[in-house]
């Protein structure tokens, strides 16, 4: 019987004339049952940092986290970066997805009702991110169909969105939100501009990130032994994304020499 499992093989290293785009959960750091309490080692913003420079600042973090936490999360380190899968851009207001003036009422009591719902299945997180609203299940597997249905039956009273799901958990986001959008965005103005896109990324909302990469005669890179995908290349793990960014980033040391 042949092998279902489709053949990826590893990222080539980067040129000087791509631009880099990184998920971050699952990508750069492993999942957490708190996605709060999460931290990025100085080795790999360091290693970035140094892939930074060389392309000439065209990396970019491309997350569902809000913008403040991932510079919290990067820091002293501030690249380019879109927020909440792309309705947050660093400095540029205007580029967001526009959402229903009246979404607020519809967020406050969405949050209220995911509350309960949290209270009655121990180990469901409720995360506020503003504009969206994330249900995690990982410390509960056992309350994976009610989170699914509780998401599935409320995404109906709340125009202008869609539901995300992803690994052990499912987002509200607003519909003209997405990673693929935001590398578009980011690929029509400097420093990204002219360059060859590399998306890195591991859960399903990174499927649209890979899908731009692609269209844009780039390429993609899945991290994690999942099988339907449109990447083009592959890394079983965070570790090896870690090695991956260490090599290029030891490739600009050995050029400047």
């Amino acid at each position: 019987m042949a092998d279902a499992i489709p053949h990826r093989p590893s990222p080539p290293p980067l040129d000087d004339a791509c631009a880099l785009f990184l998920d971050v959960d699952g990508t750069l750091i492993e999942f957490s049952v708190d996605p709060s309490a999460v931290r990025v080692t100085a080795q790999v913003r360091e290693a970035i940092g140094a892939i930074s420079d060389r392309l000439r600042g065209a990396v970019a973090l491309v997350s569902g986290r809000p913008l403040a936490q991932l510079d919290a999360l990067f820091a002293p380190l501030r690249l380019p970066a879109a927020g909440l899968h792309g309705h947050q851009f660093r400095g540029d207001a205007a580029a967001a997805a526009a959402i229903p003036d009246d979404t607020s009422a519809f967020l406050h009591e969405l949050h209220r009702a995911a509350a309960h719902l949290a209270a009655a299945h121990p180990g469901v997180l409720v995360e506020d991110k503003g504009v969206s609203i994330a249900l995690h299940w990982r410390g509960a597997p056992h309350a994976a169909g009610a989170v699914s249905g509780f998401a599935s039956e409320r995404i109906a009273g709340l125009p202008g969105y869609r539901l995300q799901p992803g690994d052990h958990v499912v987002e509200f986001v607003p519909e003209g939100s997405d990673k693929g959008r935001a590398l578009e965005r980011m690929m029509a103005r400097p420093p990204f501009a002219g360059r060859v896109p590399v998306f890195i990324g591991d859960d399903l909302t990174d499927e649209y990130g890979f899908g731009a990469a692609n269209r844009a005669g780039g390429w993609s890179v899945l991290v994690g032994p999942r099988v339907h995908s449109a990447a083009t290349h592959a890394l079983p793990d965070t570790r090896a994304v870690h090695a991956w960014l260490a090599a290029n980033a030891l490739r600009r040391e050995a050029t400047e020499r």
